[in-house]
Parts: structure tokens; C-alpha cells; sequence
């Protein structure tokens, strides 16, 4: 058991993380930011998310919002779980989210995710080994009349190819 717990302590200080007090300051000020209401937690957990190396909400965060907001974690846990913008998994520096709508795999995206899958490497829900781009699928994004459609974090990308797909990662690897 212990020697469990001090893997994932190596597994959060590579991943940058300090389970000490940094993080906690850093979550404590932006949690001044808002009032501690129940329906901050959405705009809470977006700023937590931003502030991440890795993109994501570590546990320790989880835990120290539900105490702001005077609700269980697992509540916290229920406003991250329902919504795909959040994740409790540490993440690339761009997050690739595809829209898997009726209109975008009806117009191709399952060209535009196998182009993605071969340009880096990975599958759906996985991470490239530098860190920089994690691969996502959306139920939808809201950019039918651009279909297939893609975000890479919160820049939006229309009407895509296999090749465009290309020209826009090279463009994101050398910037």
C-alpha cells in the first residue's frame, strides 16, 4: 500500500503538481474571485482548469472547491463528469475535441478522426507522449453548417479534409 501511494506522489510531481501549499494558494485566489455559491462552480472549475499545466482538475482541487462551495465532492465531481470540457485526467497543451454529431459523420468526420489518429500517433482519449495534444470526440460542438467540424482548445475549424487536418496540426506544433 504504501508503496502505491508514494507512485502516485512521483506521478504528481512529474506531472508538475505540488501537493503542498502552491496549489492550494493558486485555487484560494481564484476561488476569492467568486462568491461561494453553488452556481459558480461551473466558472470555478473552468479558471482551476486553465491554470493547470496539464489542463485538467487534480483531486486536491476537487476536494478543496467542495469545501468552498460547502458541498460534497461528489457533487463537484457531477458538474465534471456531465460536461466534456472537464476532465479529472491530465491533458496536452491542445486539447483536438472532433464533433461526432449526426451532420459532422454524415459530412466525414470519421475521415477527419482517422486523419487525427494517424497525424499523432494516438487514439480517442489519449495523449500524445510530449504532451501536447490530447485527442477528444464531442457529441457536438454547434457548427452544423460548417461540417465536420473540430476545436482545438477554443479555436474552431470548419468544413475539414484529411489534408486541412494536417496543415492546421503542423501549424499548432511549430507555433
Amino acid at each position: 500500500m504504501k508503496l502505491k501511494k508514494e507512485k502516485k506522489e512521483k506521478e504528481r510531481e512529474e506531472r508538475g503538481e505540488n501537493p503542498q501549499n502552491a496549489s492550494k494558494e493558486k485555487w484560494m485566489k481564484i476561488f476569492k474571485e467568486f462568491e461561494p455559491k453553488k452556481e459558480n462552480i461551473i466558472s470555478i472549475l473552468q479558471c482551476i482548469q486553465a491554470e493547470e499545466k496539464f489542463n485538467y482538475i487534480p483531486e486536491e482541487a476537487v476536494h478543496a472547491l467542495a469545501d468552498y462551495l460547502h458541498i460534497a465532492p461528489s457533487k463537484v465531481y457531477g458538474v465534471i463528469s456531465f460536461y466534456t470540457m472537464f476532465s479529472v485526467i491530465p491533458r496536452g497543451k491542445y486539447i483536438v475535441r472532433v464533433c461526432a454529431s449526426a451532420p459532422c459523420h454524415i459530412m466525414g468526420s470519421t475521415t477527419v478522426v482517422e486523419a487525427l489518429k494517424e497525424i499523432l500517433g494516438i487514439e480517442l482519449g489519449e495523449t500524445t507522449e510530449d504532451n501536447l495534444f490530447t485527442l477528444e470526440s464531442s457529441s457536438c460542438l454547434g457548427l452544423c453548417d460548417g461540417a465536420p467540424a473540430m476545436m482545438i482548445n477554443d479555436e474552431v475549424f470548419r468544413d475539414l479534409t484529411g489534408e486541412r487536418v494536417k496543415e492546421i496540426l503542423e501549424g499548432k506544433y511549430h507555433e
